[in-house]
C-alpha cells in the first residue's frame, strides 16, 4: 500500500533554496562540534589554583560585591582598594577582568578631583595611584589588556590634572598626548571609540581632547588618525537623524571670539556662530558604524526606558495620588480598606525608618571592624526606593511556595535582596544610556563557514562596544541577599500597620483594632518547620480585590521595542536591566562555560536563534481581552477563570465521634481548604494577567528569550507570554498579518478544531468539523457570553474562542482568502520526546505511535497505551485482583497521558503515581480517599505498558544513565597525585594509598556535553552543603552555589537522560527559528510546539521536517559517545566503586566490559560479570601492597569499628575482597559502552509523514 501524500503541497519540498540550505545545514551537523572545555572543579578544602583561576568562589564574590558598592558615588574608596589590591595579590585570574581595573581607575580619578579643593595631597595621592595602576596594565604586569574605555579614563585625567588644566599636579610626572595615542594605535583602537566613551560626559572637554590628540597625530605623522579625528568632529556637530524630517527648533548656538579681539566691540553681525561639539551626535553615529545603533525611533525607545526605569517612581506616584484624593476628599480616615492607602502610609513610614536604620547600622559598623559590612549595599539605593522594592516585592510574592496568605522567609528575603541588586544595576545602566545593537541578518547562511564567521565578527564588534558603555557591577551571593532582605522585611514589620473594624455581635457596636499587617511565623510543610512571613488576612483580602496595577514589576514585562541582541552571557534583551543568556541553576560551574564558550565563539547560534525568538512582534488580543474582562468584574468562573468566590461548600463535620469519618473529614477538609488556597492563588495570578494586558493594549510588544541550562528558550518577561496558559495565549495574537489564501483558511479550520479538542481525526474530518459547526462558531464569535458559549466546552478555551472570532472576521469579509490574519497557528509535535528517542533508535514500532512513519490518519500513543493497560486490567480482575476490577473501563486517555509524556524525561514511580492519582479525582465514580491506593496500582501497569511499548528508547535511556554513572564516579588522572599529596600534608605519617572515604571526597566529575550548536551543557547537581545565614528576622540555612562540592551521581545519572533529550528538542526549535527567518516567516515556539501565521503553516511544515532530519541524520548518539571520549579521555574510575554485582551486569548487558587476565579475575571477583577475560588483560593506575590497601580501606570504616566487629563472617569476607580493589583505577574510556544499535527507520520517512507535527 503506497503511502499517504503529505497534507502540505509537493513543491514546496523541492524548492531549490531549500534543498541548498538542507544541504548547508546537513554540512554543518555533520562536522565535528566545536568542543569548550574547563578543567574539573576540585574539592572546597583543595589548595589547587584551578578553582580560582576558573570557578569564582563565595569569598571572592562577597569581596567583589563590598568593592563594588564602596566604589558607588565614592562611598569608600580606600576600602575598595585594599579589597582590590587583596584580589590581586590573590592572582584571581578570571574574576579581574578590564572592565574592573576601569572601575577602579575611574574611581581613583574621580577621588582626586573630589579632594583637589579641599586636601591636595590626598588629591594627588589618588591620581598617583591611578597612573601607577595604569603604568602596570600598559606593561602587561597585571595579566589583562586594557580596553578602548581604560584609555578614555587615563585622557580624561591627563585633560583634568595636566599642566594647564584648572586642576592641575605638576609635581606628578605624567605621560604626553602622543605617548597615549601611541599605545591605542599599537593596540589597534579606533581613536574615534576612545574619544566617544561613556565617561566623557562634557562635549567640551571631549572636543579639547580631540584637539590635543589630533596635534599629537601630526607629530607623529599619523595622517590618517588626524583624517579619522577631523571626521569625528565634523559628526559631533553635524551628525544627522531619524527626526531631520521634522522642522527643527531653532538651536542655541555659542558665539565664536575672533582671535585679538574683546568680544563686546565686536558687531554683533561680526560675530560668527557655531553649533557646539555635540558628544551624543558622534555616540550616535559611531553606534550605528559599529553595529550598535538605536534601532527605533525616538519616542517608543524612550517609553521603553521609561517603563524599565520608572518602575518605582511610577509606583509611588500613583499611591501619593490616590492618598492626597482620598484626603482632600475627606475620606482618607475611612477608606480604610484600600490597600493602596495602606501600601503609601506603610512608605512614608518605611522610608524614615530605613534612613534611620543605615545610620545606626553606619555607626555599628565603624565601630566592629571584623563585622559582616552591609551600609555599603544599602546605600546604593536611596531609601525612598528601597521602601517601594520592600513593599511591593513582598505583596508581588504573596501566597507563592505553598503557603497561603504568606510566603517563605527564606526565599522573601533572597528575593527582596535581588530585587535591591538589580534596581542598583539598572540605575548603572540607566546612568550610561547604553547603545543599543541592530539584529543582525544575512544573506550567507548561517551554516557555512563564511557566514558564521561573519555572524562572530559582528557579534565580537557589537560586544565590544556595549561592554566599554557598560559600568562594571558586582553580583552578590546568596548570603548577602538575604542579610539585606532581613533588615529590610524587619523594617517593614515594625512600621506597617493596618486597622481592622468588625461588630461586636453582643452590642452591634462596631469596633475597631490596630493590626500589624505582616508578622512572622512557623509552619510544618512536609514534616519541616518552615519560618514564613504572614499578611495580615485584611491585607490578603484587599489583594485580592484591589487593582494590581501599581504593584506591576516593569523589568518583567513584554518590551515595547526588539530586545537588545545578545552579543555576550550578559548582553543583551532588557535594554537598562541585566539579564543573562541562560539561566544558571545555582551552579558557578555553567557560568564558566557560558562564558568560555561565548569567548570561544562557539554559540553564536544560540545567541542568533535567542534574537529570532526576541523580535516576534506580537499584541494584545483587544476582542478576547474585553470578553475576559467582562467576565472578571462579574466574578463567575468561565473559560478556566477562577470565580471571584469559591464555590464549592466547606466539609461539614460528622455528628458522631466515629474514628473513621473523623479521619475522613480532616482529609476533605485538608483538601477543601488547599483547593480554596489554590482558587485565591490563580485568581491573583490572573489580575496580573489581566492589569499587564490592559497596560500593553494597543502597544506592539516582544518577548525577549533567554535558555536554561539544557538549551530550552524561555519568553524572560514571566507573566504574560506564549508559552503560559490558555489565558496567556488567548489574549496574546501577532502584531502582523498576514493574507489567509485558500491554504491558510484551511489551516485556521484545522487550528480551532484542535483547540477544540478534536485532533485525533484526519485534516478533512477536522475541516468538516468545524464547517459542520459554523453557526456555533459564528455564534461564540458574535455572542461569546450571551449566547450557547460552545466555546466554553473547548479543551483550550480562550484560544479556541480567539480562532472562533478570526474565522468569524474572515469569513464575513468580502473575500475570505485575502483577510488579513494575525492569530498564530501551531504545528504541535506527537509526544516529542519519543519522537526523538523512536528517531534516535530507529525504533519502527516507536516511530509507527509517534507519527514519524506516514499513515492515514494520525496514531494516538496516549489512546494505545491506555488501551494496552485495560487489557493488564481485565487480566488482572480475571485473575481475582479487587484494584483491578475497580479500574477497569475507567482509563481514558487522559489518565494516562502526563505519565506518558513525562516518561520520557524521566518521570519516576512516585511522580507517575501523583500524576495518575490527580486525574483519578476528576472520574465521578471513584472516591477521593481511594485513588492513594488505586493510582498506586495503575501507575506500576502504565510504567510497564510504556516501557513495553518503547524498547528502543529504553535502551538509549539506560545507555545514557550508564555514561552519566561512569563519569560521575571518575577522577581526572592529574588530580589523583594531587589529591593523595594534599592529603599527606595533614597526616604526620604519610599514605601511598588515597583512602576510600577521600576519594569519595573526590568525585567532582559533572556530566557536559555539547549541543549541535555548540551549547556547552553542564548538568548542575552536586551534594550542595547548606550554611547558617543570620538576618534581623530569622536564621535562615542557604545553600552556597559557588561552594565546590562533590557530584550526587545518583542525580547525575537519573537526569541525564531527559536532559540530553530536552537539548536535542531545543536544538530542533532554534534550528526551526534560524530558517524560519532566513526564510522571512514569523516564527514562536513552545519547545516542541511551533506557531507561525496560517498561510505560513506549509512553508513551516517543511522547515520542521528538513532540520529534524538533518539533525538525526547527524549520528547524534555517536558524535555524543566521541566527545565522551575525548572530554574525558585521561579520566580514572576507582574499581572499588564498581564493585557489587548490579553495575557490573548492567555495562556488561550494555556491552561493555573490563579486559582481565584469569589471574586478574581471580583477584577481582568481586567485579563479576563485569569482567572479560582476555590474554592481554587491563592496566590498573597504582598496584599498591595488601598492607598499603589495608591503610586505605581502614579509614573508610574508622569510624564504624564497633560495628564492624559485629559483622557476619560474610560481611568480613566481602571486605576481604574489597581490599584488592583499593588504590586501583582504570579509564573511564574503557569502561564506555557502545551505542545501542540501531533499528531499521529511517528518519528521511517523515517527509511522507503528514501527521508528524500537526
Amino acid at each position: 500500500m503506497p503511502a499517504p501524500q503529505p497534507d502540505f503541497p509537493a513543491n514546496l519540498l523541492r524548492e531549490a533554496a531549500t534543498a541548498q540550505y538542507t544541504n548547508e545545514l546537513a554540512g554543518y551537523l555533520r562536522q565535528r562540534t566545536q568542543y569548550t572545555f574547563l578543567p574539573s572543579v576540585r574539592p572546597n578544602d583543595s589548595p589547587s589554583p584551578i578553582n580560582n583561576e576558573w570557578y569564582a568562589d563565595s569569598a571572592t564574590q562577597d569581596l567583589l560585591a563590598v568593592m563594588d558598592a564602596c566604589i558607588h558615588n565614592l562611598y569608600d574608596i580606600p576600602r575598595a582598594k585594599t579589597i582590590f589590591d587583596r584580589l590581586r595579590r590573590k592572582a584571581a585570574k578570571p574574576v579581574l577582568e578590564t572592565r574592573i581595573y576601569n572601575s577602579l581607575l575611574e574611581a581613583y580619578t574621580n577621588m582626586s578631583y573630589a579632594t583637589y579643593d579641599n586636601d591636595y595631597e590626598t588629591s594627588m595621592y589618588w591620581m598617583d595611584t591611578a597612573w601607577d595602576l595604569f603604568d602596570n596594565i600598559e606593561k602587561g604586569a597585571e595579566g589583562i589588556e586594557p580596553s578602548a574605555s581604560t584609555y578614555a579614563i587615563m585622557l580624561l585625567a591627563l585633560k583634568r590634572s595636566g599642566s594647564g588644566s584648572s586642576k592641575p599636579m605638576d609635581q606628578l610626572s605624567l605621560p604626553k598626548y602622543n605617548e597615549l595615542l601611541s599605545s591605542i594605535i599599537s593596540r589597534g583602537y579606533p581613536v574615534s571609540a576612545v574619544v566617544s566613551d561613556r565617561v566623557f560626559t562634557d562635549s567640551e572637554e571631549a572636543a579639547a581632547i580631540i584637539q590635543e590628540l589630533s596635534h599629537a597625530a601630526v607629530e607623529l605623522n599619523m595622517s590618517n588618525v588626524v583624517a579619522e579625528l577631523g571626521q569625528a568632529e565634523v559628526i559631533g556637530s553635524t551628525y544627522t537623524d531619524i527626526r531631520d524630517s521634522v522642522p527643527e527648533i531653532v538651536p542655541v548656538t555659542r558665539i565664536k571670539a575672533i582671535d585679538g579681539v574683546d568680544d563686546e566691540s565686536v558687531e554683533e553681525e561680526e560675530q560668527e556662530a557655531v553649533i557646539p561639539f555635540n558628544l551624543d551626535n558622534l555616540r550616535r553615529h559611531l553606534a550605528q558604524v559599529n553595529y550598535a545603533r538605536r534601532v527605533l525611533p525616538e519616542d517608543v525607545a524612550a517609553r521603553q526606558k521609561l517603563l524599565e526605569e520608572s518602575v518605582y517612581d511610577v509606583a509611588v506616584e500613583r499611591l501619593k495620588h490616590e492618598a492626597t484624593v482620598f484626603d482632600n476628599l475627606g475620606i482618607g480616615g475611612t477608606y480604610q480598606k484600600s490597600i493602596r492607602k495602606w501600601m503609601w502610609e506603610w512608605h512614608v513610614a518605611l522610608q524614615e525608618r530605613l534612613k534611620e536604620e543605615i545610620r545606626s547600622i553606619q555607626i555599628v559598623e565603624k565601630r566592629a571592624k571584623n563585622k559582616r559590612f552591609l551600609s555599603p549595599y544599602l546605600t546604593l539605593v536611596q531609601p525612598e526606593r528601597l521602601s517601594l522594592i520592600t513593599i511591593l516585592e513582598l505583596m508581588r510574592l504573596q501566597g507563592s511556595g505553598g503557603v497561603s496568605e504568606g510566603m517563605k522567609t527564606t526565599r522573601a528575603l533572597i528575593t527582596l535582596g535581588r530585587a535591591v541588586e538589580l534596581e542598583y544595576k539598572a540605575q548603572m545602566c540607566k546612568k550610561n544610556n547604553i547603545q543599543i545593537p541592530l539584529n543582525f541578518k544575512s544573506d550567507t547562511s548561517f551554516f557555512t563557514g563564511l557566514g558564521y564567521q561573519d555572524l562572530m565578527q559582528r557579534r565580537i564588534v557589537a560586544a565590544r562596544q556595549m561592554s566599554d558603555a557598560e559600568a562594571w557591577t558586582s553580583s552578590w551571593t546568596q548570603a548577602t541577599r538575604s542579610q539585606v532582605g532581613g533588615i529590610l522585611v524587619d523594617c517593614l514589620m515594625e512600621v506597617s500597620r493596618v486597622t481592622r473594624t468588625a461588630i461586636d455581635k453582643a452590642t452591634g457596636e462596631i469596633i475597631s483594632e490596630e493590626q500589624p499587617a505582616f508578622y512572622h511565623s512557623y509552619e510544618y510543610i512536609r514534616g519541616q518547620k518552615l519560618g514564613v512571613l504572614r499578611l495580615n488576612p485584611a491585607v490578603a483580602e484587599g489583594l485580592a480585590k484591589d487593582s494590581l496595577r501599581e504593584t506591576l514589576h516593569p523589568r518583567h514585562l513584554p518590551m515595547l521595542v526588539p530586545p537588545k541582541p545578545w552579543v555576550g552571557p550578559e548582553m543583551g534583551g532588557y535594554f537598562y536591566n541585566r539579564s543573562s543568556a541562560m539561566r544558571y541553576k545555582d551552579s558557578v560551574e555553567q557560568q564558566s562555560y557560558m562564558k568560555r564558550a561565548s569567548e570561544q565563539g562557539n554559540v553564536e547560534l544560540v545567541y542568533a536563534g535567542l534574537d529570532v525568538l526576541g523580535s516576534t512582534p506580537w499584541k494584545i488580543n483587544k476582542k478576547i481581552f474585553d470578553v475576559v474582562l467582562e467576565v472578571w468584574n462579574a466574578g463567575y468562573g468561565l473559560g478556566k477563570l477562577p470565580p471571584a468566590v469559591y464555590p464549592y461548600p466547606e466539609p461539614q463535620p460528622p455528628a458522631d465521634n466515629n474514628m473513621k469519618d473523623r479521619a475522613l473529614y480532616m482529609y476533605n477538609l485538608k483538601l477543601y481548604n488547599q483547593e480554596k488556597a489554590n482558587n485565591h492563588s490563580s485568581r491573583c495570578n490572573v489580575n496580573y494577567k489581566i492589569e499587564i494586558a490592559r497596560a500593553l493594549l494597543g502597544d506592539k510588544i516582544y518577548q525577549p528569550h533567554n535558555v536554561d541550562f539544557r538549551g530550552r528558550a524561555y519568553p524572560i518577561p514571566p507573566h504574560l507570554n506564549h508559552i503560559g496558559d490558555d489565558l496567556s495565549r488567548g489574549l496574546l495574537m501577532f502584531a502582523e498579518g498576514k493574507p489567509l489564501g485558500e491554504r491558510g483558511l484551511r489551516w485556521l479550520k484545522i487550528h480551532l478544531s484542535n483547540l477544540y479538542g478534536y485532533d485525533k481525526a484526519n485534516f478533512d474530518e477536522r475541516e468538516q468539523f468545524v464547517m459542520d459547526r459554523l453557526e456555533e462558531v459564528f455564534d461564540s464569535a458574535t455572542k461569546p457570553l450571551t449566547g450557547s458559549r460552545w466555546w466554553t466546552h473547548a479543551d483550550d478555551p480562550w484560544q479556541c474562542l480567539a480562532t472562533c472570532m478570526e474565522l468569524h472576521a474572515a469569513l464575513t469579509s468580502e473575500n475570505p482568502t485575502e483577510y488579513l490574519s494575525s492569530q498564530p497557528v501551531h504545528q504541535d509535535g506527537t509526544c516529542n520526546g519519543l519522537q526523538h528517542y523512536a528517531a534516535l533508535g530507529g525504533d519502527s514500532r516507536g516511530a509507527q505511535q509517534v507519527n514519524l512513519a506516514a499513515g492515514d490518519r494520525p496514531s494516538d500513543v496516549y489512546t494505545y497505551v491506555g488501551n494496552m493497560v485495560e487489557t493488564v486490567l481485565a487480566q488482572d480482575a480475571a485473575a481475582g485482583d479487587p484494584v483491578a476490577d475497580i479500574l477497569r473501563g475507567k482509563i481514558s486517555r487522559k489518565i494516562v497521558k502526563q505519565t506518558v509524556m513525562t516518561t520520557v524525561y524521566g518521570v519516576t514511580y512516585v511522580g507517575a503515581r501523583e500524576q495518575i492519582e490527580k486525574q483519578l479525582r476528576n472520574v465521578d465514580s471513584l472516591k477521593n480517599e481511594d485513588t492513594w491506593t488505586l493510582s498506586a496500582y495503575l501507575a506500576k501497569v502504565v510504567l510497564a505498558c510504556i516501557g513495553n511499548l518503547f524498547s528502543g528508547a529504553k535502551d538509549i535511556q539506560n545507555w545514557l544513565n550508564l555514561c552519566a554513572r561512569l563519569i560521575s564516579r571518575s577522577i581526572p588522572e592529574d588530580r589523583l597525585p594531587e589529591a593523595l599529596e594534599e592529603y599527606n600534608l595533614k597526616r604526620s605519617n604519610p599514605s601511598k594509598v588515597l583512602p576510600v572515604e577521600q576519594i569519595k571526597k573526590e568525585l567532582m566529575t559533572s556530566v557536559v556535553w555539547t549541543t549541535p550548536l555548540g551549547l556547552p551543557i553542564v548538568q548542575p547537581y552536586r551534594k550542595t552543603k547548606r550554611k547558617q545565614i543570620m538576618t534581623a528576622v530569622q536564621t535562615v540555612f542557604i545553600s552556597d552555589p559557588l561552594s565546590p562540592a562533590e557530584v550526587n551521581s545518583l542525580k547525575q545519572a537519573s537526569a541525564f537522560p531527559p536532559n540530553f533529550i530536552h537539548s536535542l528538542d531545543a536544538t530542533h526549535m532554534m534550528l526551526s527559528a534560524l530558517e524560519c527567518q532566513r526564510q522571512s516567516l514569523t516564527f514562536a515556539a513552545v519547545h516542541d510546539s511551533y506557531w507561525t501565521h496560517a498561510s505560513s503553516i506549509d512553508q513551516m511544515s517543511v522547515i520542521i521536517r528538513d532540520t529534524f532530519i538533518a539533525l538525526h541524520q547527524s549520528d547524534v548518539l555517536g558524535k555524543l559517545r566521541e566527545e565522551f571520549v575525548e572530554r574525558y579521555k585521561g579520566y580514572k574510575i576507582p574499581l572499588i566503586s564498581l564493585r557489587g554485582g548490579q553495575m557490573g551486569k548492567l555495562l556488561r548487558n550494555a556491552g561493555a566490559s573490563l579486559k582481565v587476565t584469569a589471574e586478574q579475575a581471580q583477584e577481582f571477583s568481586m567485579l563479576g560479570s563485569l569482567m572479560e577475560i582476555t590474554e592481554e588483560g587491563s592496566t590498573f593506575t597504582h598496584s599498591p601492597t595488601a598492607a598499603e590497601a589495608k591503610e586505605g580501606f581502614s579509614e573508610d570504616g574508622a569510624e564504624l569499628s564497633d560495628h564492624q566487629k559485629k559483622l557476619k563472617k560474610r560481611k568480613a569476607q566481602n571486605e576481604k575482597e574489597a581490599l584488592k580493589l583499593v588504590g586501583k583505577f582504570v579509564d573511564l574510556v574503557d569502561l564506555l559502552p557502545p551505542v545501542p544499535k540501531k533499528g531499521d527507520f529511517r528518519v528521511e520517512a517523515i517527509k511522507a509523514s503528514q501527521y508528524f507535527f500537526s
